[in-house]
């Protein structure tokens, strides 16, 4: 913001403008500045507004100090008025001298005015002229302020224009704004994901940004400031990246400036997500109808469609285990399919997953017939990776068994969906379920949904009711891990010497040695029953 004392160094006040009274008061902000011919006049002096008056004032004037004192009182930032000069006297002969021998003194301006001014603190500045050529018109002085104070806004002006002219109606890809947009601010530039995550560029501090408020940002940090944009949407109505500048040290300066030129670098990666997103979309819907087509085939595969699948990467050949993931509810499936083949891969899992109904349908393919143990590794990888997306994308998750060839896609493909329903009401099981677990649980609940066994599950577990710790759940997700107390503190999201306690306090209450395979067969019976939907 320009102060009094910045006004005093421009060239067109410099030499022309000095300071009669109220020294102290020059570091004063000022916002705007004001020309008026009459001192007297009633209009209201704002805060931070310096006054020029552009009459000289008359001698011993009291309009001069009433001006003086409304300024005061609306806090204004000073009061300039015009002055001629005179030949110095003996009273005045020491206060400084010209080339010429002579001293410039304020000859309207009384004594009286300048103690005033100078018990208020505020600025009284007098504009000198020694020859009216050469003399310091006021309104010149309103002008050259004035060009100063919209400086800011100029630079800001040039700044947009030039974000404008970087930013044309082409799609740039997000690491083209991001390097255009540092070339224009000479500054630190990046893209964030939704999760504070850097996509292009970087800076040093990502995680300031708050990507969970959906408004343009500006963060104070310890030597400058974060200014962030968020790309917005139409569908659905939340950002899904931030653009962001790092201004630190003296590049902190030009933060008034920065914002809409960060909003025009903003729309620029909107135009590229509405792009990327509509090539997304055609994308899905192809590869759902190419899905769609295989799941019904229940003949060898036409040469059109082998080369649909082939131009879509996808195998044929081999050993297929198919998996469903549920998405959670009001999820846009879309955007999610790169990120769960992302963990998918992690996770060592090379996959296709096609968006399909509320969530998404995949295989795996594996050259030979895979063996059992193969087959549960593959399981560990995809509960796993079911983990990582549990909650924030996937709801619940279903694994079929290896079936060969084309026609044997379906098969799978139906196991996984059908373990993937029954995935969906049992927490106990985290939400996952592969279809070779699945038969052996179901014949044991056909056991357990006997008239004579639930009365005698719930007595058998009744010393764990009402017990702090959810001791039943506990029991239940241990004996469905096989015993694990790392896949057991997963499957609950509590550590794993939580569940270590837990356990230990169930065999003291019940009795038992969860060792022995009997006592540990009964209990997962009546863990079963006990948990049934409904019970």
């Amino acid at each position: 913001m320009t102060s009094v004392r910045r006004l005093l160094a421009l060239p067109e006040w410099s030499g022309r403008v000095r300071v009669l009274a109220g020294a102290a008061g020059l570091d004063a902000p000022v916002r705007t500045v004001r020309p008026i011919a009459d001192p007297g006049a009633a209009d209201t002096v704002t805060a931070d507004e310096l006054i020029i008056v552009t009459a000289p004032p008359q001698p011993a004037d009291w309009r001069l100090d009433a001006l003086l004192r409304r300024a005061v009182d609306a806090g204004g930032a000073g009061v300039l008025v015009p002055c001629a000069t005179r030949p110095a006297t003996a009273r005045t002969a020491g206060a400084g001298s010209s080339a010429g021998g002579r001293v410039s003194e304020p000859a309207e301006v009384s004594r009286a005015t300048l103690l005033l001014a100078e018990r208020l603190g505020l600025p009284l500045l007098g504009a000198f002229s020694s020859s009216p050529p050469d003399g310091a018109d006021p309104l010149d002085l309103v002008v050259a302020a004035r060009l100063l104070l919209a400086e800011p806004e100029i630079d800001r002006a040039r700044l947009v224009l030039a974000a404008h002219r970087a930013f044309d109606n082409r799609t740039h890809t997000p690491e083209d704004v991001v390097r255009r947009l540092e070339n224009l601010l000479r500054v630190p530039v990046a893209l964030l994901d939704d999760r504070g995550q850097p996509l292009a560029g970087e800076i040093a501090e990502p995680g300031q940004v708050r990507v969970d408020e959906f408004v343009p940002q500006r963060v104070a940090l310890a030597d400058g400031v974060l200014l962030a944009h968020p790309a917005l949407l139409p569908h659905p109505a939340r950002p899904t990246l931030w653009l962001v500048a790092e201004l630190r040290g003296t590049a902190a300066a030009r933060a008034e400036i920065v914002p809409p030129a960060l909003a025009v670098a903003a729309a620029a990666v909107q135009r590229w997500l509405l792009a990327h997103r509509l090539e997304l979309e055609r994308d899905a819907r192809a590869r759902t109808a190419l899905l769609g087509d295989l799941l019904r085939l229940d003949a060898e595969p036409s040469a059109q469609l082998r080369r649909r699948v082939a131009d879509a990467g996808w195998q044929l050949g081999g050993w297929h285990v198919g998996l469903r993931i549920g998405a959670v509810p009001t999820l846009d499936l879309v955007p999610y399919t790169a990120e769960i083949s992302r963990v998918l891969r992690t996770e060592g899992v090379e996959a296709v997953v096609v968006e399909h109904g509320e969530g998404w349908t995949g295989w795996t393919t594996f050259a030979q017939e895979p063996t059992p143990a193969r087959v549960r590794a593959l399981a560990a990888r995809l509960r796993a990776a079911h983990r990582k997306l549990r909650g924030s994308i996937a709801d619940h998750m279903g694994v079929g068994r290896p079936h060969p060839w084309p026609e044997g896609l379906a098969g799978t493909v139906a196991e996984a969906t059908d373990a993937a329903r029954l995935a969906a009401t049992r927490p106990e099981a985290g939400y996952f379920l592969q279809v070779d677990q699945l038969g052996m649980a179901q014949l044991l609940l056909e056991w357990t949904r006997t008239d004579t066994f639930e009365p005698a599950a719930r007595a058998l577990l009744a010393p764990l009711r009402d017990q702090p710790g959810d001791l039943i759940r506990t029991l239940s997700a241990y004996l469905d891990a096989e015993s694990s107390i790392a896949e057991t503190a997963a499957v609950l999201g509590v550590h794993r010497n939580t569940v270590t306690a837990r356990i230990d306090r169930v065999e003291r209450l019940l009795g038992v040695d969860l060792g022995h395979r009997d006592e540990r067969l009964a209990l997962h019976l009546a863990c079963r029953t006990v948990t049934l939907p409904g019970r």
